[in-house]
């Protein structure tokens, strides 16, 4: 009997697979991408050499041709017996095989084909765009700004929304205990289209937000694969104490997750300091919309906030500088010392009379709040204001002093790793004092 546990077995496997392959491809293709000038230089390094980028595309690439081998195993069982090969032959000989085929879980084929079109949808399109890097006179073509980068999201998503709600899944809301006294006794919520809503803003946001904390060595991948492996934590947890129909969907979940671990440590061991390679935007995007797939695949798009809280917390940091409240430059990763090579806060400089009220109130309330590393000077007799660049980075290095660049990239990593820790401790004990049923 072909079941859960024997398709997690065979994950597992093909992702092994996968993570030796990436790696294999990884170092086959470091020469090729220098060769072809695709490198860059690491700016937080005294010496510039020239480092292959973007390597995201490489483990996007071995990604994706493992999970689209991988569709056929979880359907062995229906495979195996050739309910679906069953044809005129069986015909002639009087077997009815429609009862049969009536009980292939068609819907489940279904989502794991909706939750594939995302990644490659989204990876087309930064794949061209790396097309176009080989050629700079042509860059420009496909120089994604960020209304693209919030609009390409959201329409990969729509297959597997669609999929949600002609398949009736639930989008009703479950009130903690506390409240279903003063609301009457109502114990849930029907968000209908504003559960649809969210997830989108949910999409949106997990492809963008691996990419707002990046710039030094193994960032991007390393606090991926904290996420992705916490996540996977939970998916394995929920298989065996579900009943088999939840089950299958964090099943479906890991599915998607673990050769994404696979390939991603393979790309974080040329990535960590010192980096050999530069993962690119490719893989923060490519990453943001894995994690995202996982969590509408397995249905847990509220419990995975939990595993992001430095990326939300990052997020609402940024916000006066990613709306432009308070000039953002470029750049805004941590700049180098390079007498004692250590990474110390960037800053950006601005005239506070010049920022809109709304950019005048934000930066009162962190000044205030001691968030930011505020100074006052003169230039060119005018009252100028430097402030660091608002990223959890450089939050960082306010708090505990210039670090080197290992360090603070470890640090990160911590911090995320104790939050994952957080997020179990609240989703299943402390939950339990809000519900009566924690599933």
């Amino acid at each position: 009997m072909w079941g859960i546990t024997e398709t997690l077995v065979a994950n597992i496997a093909v992702s092994i697979c996968a993570g030796f392959a990436a790696h294999h491809f990884i170092r086959q293709f470091i020469p090729v991408f220098v060769e072809r000038r695709l490198y860059g230089f690491d700016m937080c390094k005294r010496d510039k050499e020239k480092i292959a980028e973007p390597m995201g595309v490489v483990a996007a690439a071995v990604y994706l041709i493992f999970v689209f081998a991988f569709i056929p195993v979880p359907f062995y069982e229906w495979l195996s017996q050739n309910i679906l090969f069953a044809g005129a032959a069986d015909n002639r000989h009087g077997k009815d095989t429609q009862i049969e085929r009536e009980h292939f879980p068609y819907e489940n084929l279904l989502s794991m084909l909706a939750g594939l079109i995302k990644p490659p949808f989204f990876f087309i399109i930064l794949f061209f765009r790396f097309l176009f890097q080989c050629f700079p006179p042509l860059f420009y073509v496909l120089d994604l700004r960020w209304r693209h980068k919030l609009l390409f999201p959201a329409l990969s998503s729509l297959p597997l929304l669609l999929l949600y709600l002609v398949s009736r899944h639930p989008t009703a809301m479950v009130l903690p205990n506390f409240l279903h006294a003063p609301l009457g006794g109502i114990s849930y919520v029907e968000l209908g289209p504003l559960y649809y809503l969210f997830i989108l803003m949910l999409v949106v946001f997990c492809t963008n937000a691996i990419n707002i904390i990046a710039g030094i060595n193994g960032v991007e991948v390393g606090q991926s694969l904290v996420i992705a492996t916490s996540i996977a934590l939970f998916n394995i947890f929920q298989v065996f104490r579900l009943s088999p129909d939840s089950a299958w969907h964090h099943s479906l979940s890991l599915c998607f997750l673990l050769p994404f671990i696979g390939t991603s440590f393979a790309l974080f061991w040329h990535n960590k300091f010192p980096a050999r390679v530069f993962v690119g935007d490719t893989y923060c995007y490519w990453a943001g919309m894995t994690i995202a797939v996982c969590a509408i695949a397995g249905r847990f798009s509220k419990t995975i906030l939990l595993f992001l809280v430095p990326q939300v917390l990052n997020f609402l940091y940024s916000c006066p500088q990613l709306f432009h409240l308070i000039p953002c430059p470029r750049h805004r990763l941590p700049r180098l010392n390079t007498d004692t090579d250590r990474l110390e806060m960037s800053m950006a400089e601005f005239q506070p009379h010049k920022l809109p009220l709304v950019g005048q109130l934000c930066l009162r309330v962190l000044i205030r709040a001691r968030l930011v590393h505020h100074e006052e000077f003169d230039k060119d007799g005018e009252r100028w204001s430097r402030i660091n660049n608002l990223t959890i980075l450089n939050f960082i290095l306010k708090v505990f002093g210039p670090l080197h660049e290992e360090r603070l990239t470890n640090s990160l990593l911590a911090f995320q790793f104790v939050c994952s820790v957080v997020a179990f401790f609240l989703r299943f004990s402390f939950a339990c004092l809000l519900y009566d049923t924690v599933n």
